[in-house]
């Protein structure tokens, strides 16, 4: 779920650009503010790598095709690494292989980081009592709202010379395929965390 380029006016590519900036200089700063910063580096790569990988593999959903987020699963597991990770992840795939756009890029950015940094903090604050529900809501619920912003920013930039009406309906139907999707993010967060849980208990972050 990217946006490419010339899907959106100049302004709002401009101002996806903006926001994702000040959100990833927010993120960074307070990764500066962690007793190490560079400590979480190996796992933002290898989860960065994940990233850029499963968001390249299109399922076929008729009538249009889906792909993992893993917003969810970014911001539980890196926090607030979450959303310089994801700003890397989409620009590799933007300049390498066309997916998505470079000058959408801070949309892109935006749709995906902000859900997870939303997800990171509900996990800090539910994941510790409730590690499998807070699981759940975090990689569900990050899939929903990046869903929500996605067709937020399409519909307010629909040029005039379209039938809003049929794009309503193309967007109806978009949602509608993503909703499986919704249910397995979630239950993959909620899968791997078991799993480390049960494997190795350091590499799970408040829980």
């Amino acid at each position: 779920m990217h946006l490419p380029d010339g899907i959106v006016p100049v302004e709002f590519a401009l101002a996806g650009y903006a926001a994702s900036g000040v959100l990833t200089a927010f993120a960074l700063s307070r990764v500066n503010r962690q007793p190490d910063p560079r400590a979480a580096i190996p796992r933002a790569a290898m989860l960065t790598t994940v990233f850029f990988a499963a968001s390249l593999v299109a399922i076929p959903v008729p009538p249009v095709s889906v792909h993992l987020m893993l917003s969810g699963l970014m911001g539980v597991m890196l926090g607030w690494f979450a959303m310089p990770a994801i700003m890397v992840g989409l620009f590799l795939q933007a300049v390498l292989f066309g997916h998505g756009g470079v000058t959408t890029l801070g949309l892109n950015g935006l749709i995906l980081g902000l859900p997870a940094l939303l997800a990171y903090g509900f996990w800090c604050a539910a994941g510790r009592r409730w590690p499998d529900t807070a699981a759940l809501v975090a990689g569900s619920g990050a899939v929903a709202l990046a869903l929500a912003i996605f067709t937020a920013i399409v519909l307010s930039g629909l040029p005039v010379a379209l039938d809003a009406g049929t794009e309503t309906v193309a967007i109806k139907a978009f949602l509608l395929a993503h909703l499986p999707l919704v249910l397995a993010e979630g239950v993959v967060v909620v899968a791997l965390l078991r799993v480390l849980r049960r494997v190795e208990p350091g590499l799970v972050p408040h829980g």
